[in-house]
């Protein structure tokens, strides 16, 4: 390594340190001001006591589901022609949710029950060894609240779907959301932030060609897989947006909005958690090149050697000259196709080519 590496790399060092600093020290606020609102309401029975379960997935080889505790209200849904006050005033609400820690929870999927308690920002994750045969593409599934929660009692129980791939899913799609459906901009910090907040499952936009893409790479049996570093406030928007634009619904795997001590949940689990738990399916990831996709997906496609049938990434770099992705695009040797596209037609026209299609 040359000086001027090692300079660089001390610098990157540096950076990182700071940002983990700073990155404990928003936790450490968020902690704080949650010890104090728990506080000041004491013991009170939660007024608007209300579990969230995500869409949950597995097989024979395990079921995860997880989801949240909160004491708020149920989002109002979009409408038609809505004003931006309104779409401003739904999304921040996404935002200043009343998380409830220790809620003690059952989770019952496939004929098995975990019980489980919500952590401090008012999670629940589980992993469930299924005892009956899962139903292919959807297996239901409860979470209930087990015993009494601050004087919440009597049944709180709600329906929790798994999707299950069947027999003759030929592979699965893992798909990032932001800039590689979802026309997002992330790379434009501000205009993302007006987009977010101003926007609705109704008026967001998605890339020409994705939703006929999609629903011809899932041809109605592969299932789809959509993993996003988008934080789980806005988890009830992108299913949203997903079941308006016409994209195959499937499981929406997030993350917390700031995380824990060590950092927030890094991609690559979510993604590995995928494969670990459909092992006899290979897969098409699908991502974008505005942040790091193409390094996720690398470090994926080394990892699971014969499991990836090749990479798509949509071109959105404000510089395509960066070299970023192109320092990736054979990282992994010829056996794995590797595409930088432009627009949707071009991963259509290779993957036809491959016979994904």
């Amino acid at each position: 390594m040359n000086l001027h590496r090692l300079v660089v790399a001390l610098e990157r060092a540096w950076d990182g340190a700071r940002l983990l600093n700073l990155h404990r020290l928003v936790v450490s606020a968020e902690r704080a001001w949650d010890g104090v609102r728990l506080r000041r309401r004491g013991a009170g029975t939660p007024e608007h006591f209300r579990i969230e379960p995500y869409v949950g997935h597995g097989g024979p080889a395990g079921v995860v589901v997880r989801g949240r505790v909160l004491d708020n209200p149920m989002a109002t849904e979009a409408v038609d022609g809505e004003g931006i006050r309104a779409a401003v005033r739904r999304t921040v609400r996404h935002f200043l949710t009343d998380e409830l820690p220790g809620v003690p929870l059952r989770i019952t999927v496939g004929g098995a029950s975990v019980d489980t308690a919500t952590d401090g920002d008012g999670y629940f994750l589980v992993r469930i060894a299924p005892r009956d045969a899962l139903e292919s593409p959807w297996t239901p599934g409860t979470v209930e609240l087990r015993g009494d929660y601050r004087g919440v009692r009597g049944t709180r129980a709600v329906a929790v779907d798994v999707r299950v791939p069947s027999a003759d899913a030929r592979f699965g799609i893992v798909s990032d959301v932001d800039d590689t459906i979802l026309q997002t901009g992330v790379q434009r910090v501000v205009r993302m932030i007006v987009q977010t907040f101003t926007g609705s499952s109704l008026t967001r936009t998605a890339f020409p060609g994705a939703v006929e893409l999609y629903q011809d790479l899932a041809a109605e049996v592969n299932p789809v897989f959509y993993v996003s570093s988008s934080p789980w406030n806005l988890y009830t928007f992108l299913v949203g947006f997903l079941r308006h634009r016409g994209f195959p619904l499937g499981p929406v795997l997030l993350r917390d909005l700031l995380g824990t001590w060590k950092g927030r949940e890094q991609k690559h689990d979510r993604i590995r958690e995928v494969l670990d738990l459909h092992p006899d399916l290979s897969f098409v990831l699908l991502g974008d090149s505005g942040e790091h996709d193409p390094e996720i997906y690398a470090d994926i496609v080394r990892e699971h050697p014969g499991r990836i049938l090749a990479v798509y990434i949509r071109e959105v770099r404000l510089d395509p000259g960066d070299g970023r992705v192109e320092k990736v695009s054979d990282a992994w040797g010829p056996d794995v196709p590797f595409v930088l596209a432009a627009d949707s037609d071009a991963v259509r026209r290779h993957a036809q080519g491959l016979g994904l299609l």
